[in-house]
């Protein structure tokens, strides 16, 4: 970044900051020409006294002070501009080399007045910063599940000092919740990344949570219950379930379409284009929006559930008054309606199926379409599963009219067990 010593004037600065901020090149007066002449970016240019202005390619304009401490050269950034204008520039310029002159070295006392700031930090702070520069940016299910646990850390945590934080208070804190293995396990992945945050900040020199083992606190984990894939004659059971029509075809809609129960409690009429046969997910569990072909039966399976939920705008809204008014009138269904159905269903129905969850109605449409011949990147993709790989990376068809022809066997297949299916 080449320099010139010379002074400088408002009117100069201004017309530079205001040409880079519009998009233009800065300019000047050739003293020899007389002409016009552009000025190259990043710019430099010194006042005199080691004061300098600096002026980036997007458009950041700062002052820094050149000075030299026991021999060593030292920079030190002033402010920028123009909140700070030349004039104000100078005196603070003045007042640092009156500091240099004495001995001192404002540079060095800048980091270290950073580094007491960075010091005081809370748990709370440190939270606060994690959700605004990294949490914002993860995939949508990960935000869910590390706020969930950031809340929990914030509940035994968060007025302590981050440097005060260690080993013993991560595992008692662990310990303290009520909650199954994979939660925890959750849980310390989370606590890890924060304080990982807290590392990248320099706010402390070692991660608290090096070294713990959740097996170590609690226990090996369970054995990871496996997905059920449901027999015909479960299918038959469940497609003739007694139990709330709505609750009914909000699960026909799950196990039709392979969604997952969110994607359904969250889906709202003006994203369901049954002119066009196609329904729009906004947001999936994988990140990207995704469209839905909507096939004859399931189109049947939404005119119901429309006709039912009169003017919400939720596909399934809440029927609950106390729910909805506490969130404003108008509301999708508490997340554990589906599966409190199907438990009061087994409970006091007693069907001959296998007790099953939500997630199960995924497992089991994936299993049929293999069965029926679907191939299994087209399974997939009815699922919203990414590609393994490198196929995911550089694969970006959506298969639409594939995963059509998918659903219309699967749906076709369960008219077949039971024809009032839709």
């Amino acid at each position: 970044m080449k320099r010139q010593s010379e002074k400088l004037e408002p009117v100069q600065l201004k017309n530079w900051y205001r040409a880079v901020q519009t998009g233009n090149a800065p300019v000047e007066t050739d003293k020899v020409t007389l002409k016009l002449r552009q000025l190259k970016l990043p710019l430099a240019r010194s006042d005199g006294d080691g004061l300098t202005f600096t002026l980036s390619l997007k458009g950041t304009a700062s002052w820094i002070l050149r000075y030299r401490s026991g021999g060593v050269r030292r920079e030190l950034t002033l402010g920028n501009y123009p909140d700070i204008g030349l004039a104000d520039a100078r005196k603070l310029a003045r007042e640092k080399r009156v500091e240099v002159d004495g001995g001192g070295d404002p540079a060095t006392e800048k980091r270290r007045a950073k580094a007491l700031a960075l010091s005081t930090w809370r748990i709370d702070d440190l939270i606060k910063d994690y959700k605004d520069k990294i949490l914002v940016n993860l995939g949508v299910s990960t935000q869910r599940s590390y706020g969930r646990n950031l809340t929990r850390i914030k509940t035994k945590l968060g007025p302590r000092s981050v440097t005060n934080v260690g080993p013993l208070d991560i595992v008692s804190m662990i310990e303290s919740f009520d909650v199954g293995w994979s939660e925890r396990n959750m849980l310390l992945i989370t606590v890890r990344m924060l304080f990982r945050h807290a590392m990248g900040k320099k706010l402390i020199p070692l991660n608290p949570c090096v070294g713990i083992e959740l097996a170590a606190l609690i226990g090996k984990r369970p054995p990871v219950r496996l997905r059920l894939m449901l027999s015909e004659n479960e299918l038959k059971g469940l497609l003739k379930a007694e139990m709330a029509p709505e609750n009914l075809l909000a699960i026909k809609v799950l196990l039709a379409t392979a969604v997952r129960s969110d994607e359904l409690r969250n889906a709202k009429w003006a994203h369901v284009d049954l002119k066009n046969n196609i329904w729009v997910i906004p947001s999936t569990k994988t990140g990207a929006a995704t469209e839905i072909p909507i096939v004859p039966q399931v189109k049947a399976l939404f005119l119901k559930l429309k006709s039912i939920a009169g003017r919400s705008e939720y596909v399934v809204p809440a029927r609950v008054e106390a729910r909805k008014s506490r969130l404003g009138g108008d509301a999708p269904i508490n997340p554990n309606t589906l599966g409190a159905a199907l438990d009061y269903w087994f409970e006091y129905h007693k069907p001959e199926t296998r007790r099953f969850t939500p997630h199960d109605l995924r497992s089991t449409a994936k299993s049929y379409l293999r069965r029926l011949g679907v191939p299994r990147d087209i399974t997939e993709m009815c699922l919203n599963h990414k590609l393994p790989g490198v196929e995911g990376i550089y694969d970006r068809h959506t298969y639409f009219e594939e995963r059509k022809g998918a659903f219309t066997l699967w749906c076709n297949f369960l008219a077949s067990l039971d024809p009032g299916f839709a």
